[in-house]
C-alpha cells in the first residue's frame, strides 16, 4: 500500500484544483460556488482513493479482489443527482447548465487527482477556466450571440423613488426588463425579483444597483449566461 502522506498530497492537489474552479462559479455568482465546488472534488478524490486503497487488509490473493473502476463509476452516477438539481427553468430560459457541467467536471478533476493523473488533473482544471472565461467573450463577438433572462433580486426602501431608479439604470446598461415580482419585506422595504434581457453579464449592473441611495441588497441568480 502507498504511504498515506503519498495519499495525502493527492487529496491536496483535488483540494487546490477544484478551488480554483469554485472561485471562479463564486466570482460570478452562481448558484454552486466555492464550496459546493470544493467539496465535490475532494469528495470524489477520497472516494476513489478509499475504493483503491482501503481494504488492502482484506484482500486475499487468488481469493478477493478490488475493482476501483467501480467506485468511480458510482461517483459519476451520483454526481449527477446534484447536477440535476441546480438545472432549472425560469421563463423561456434553461439556466444552471454551465454550473451543473462544472460540478460533473469538477468531479472527474478529482477522480483524476485521486488517482495520481496529476497532469491530467490540472490541464482539466485549466480547459475549464479557459471555457468558462474566454468562451462566453467569443461567442459575444458571434453574429447575434446570446441573449440571456438573469433575475435579480433587488430589497429597497420603500417611498424614496427606488425602484423608478433601478429600471432607469438597468435599461441605461442595456438589458431589457421580461418581468416584474413584487413582495413586502416588511413595513419600511420592498423586495422586488427583475427579470433582466441580455448580451452582456449582469455583474456590473449588480454592483451599480448595489451603489444606489435606498437600496439595501442586491443578489443575482446566475448572473450571466450559462
Amino acid at each position: 500500500m502507498r504511504g498515506e502522506w503519498d495519499l495525502l498530497g493527492r487529496l491536496g492537489l483535488a483540494l487546490v484544483l477544484s478551488t480554483a474552479i469554485g472561485l471562479e462559479r463564486e466570482w460570478r455568482q452562481k448558484s454552486a460556488g466555492l464550496r459546493t465546488y470544493t467539496l465535490v472534488g475532494l469528495g470524489s478524490a477520497l472516494f476513489l482513493l478509499v475504493g483503491e486503497y482501503g481494504f488492502f487488509d482484506e484482500l486475499q490473493p487468488g481469493h478477493v479482489v478490488l475493482d476501483p473502476s467501480r467506485v468511480a463509476a458510482q461517483i459519476v452516477s451520483g454526481i449527477g443527482f446534484i447536477g440535476g438539481g441546480l438545472i432549472f427553468v425560469r421563463q423561456d430560459a434553461v439556466r444552471g447548465l454551465t454550473t451543473a457541467a462544472g460540478v460533473w467536471l469538477v468531479a472527474a478533476v478529482g477522480m483524476a487527482a485521486g488517482g495520481g493523473l496529476a497532469v491530467l488533473a490540472i490541464a482539466s482544471t485549466l480547459a475549464y477556466l479557459l471555457v468558462t472565461i474566454a468562451y462566453p467573450l467569443l461567442v459575444r463577438r458571434l453574429p447575434g450571440g446570446a441573449v440571456a433572462v438573469s433575475p435579480l433580486r433587488v430589497t429597497y426602501v420603500d417611498g424614496r423613488g427606488v425602484l423608478r431608479e433601478v429600471l432607469s439604470r438597468v435599461t441605461g446598461a442595456g438589458f431589457a426588463v421580461s418581468g416584474l415580482d413584487f413582495r413586502r419585506h416588511d413595513e419600511d422595504t420592498v423586495v422586488v425579483d427583475v427579470a433582466v434581457r441580455g448580451r452582456a453579464p449582469v455583474t456590473g449592473l449588480v454592483t451599480e444597483l448595489g451603489a444606489l441611495d435606498g437600496v439595501l441588497l442586491v443578489n443575482a441568480a446566475d448572473a450571466d449566461p450559462d
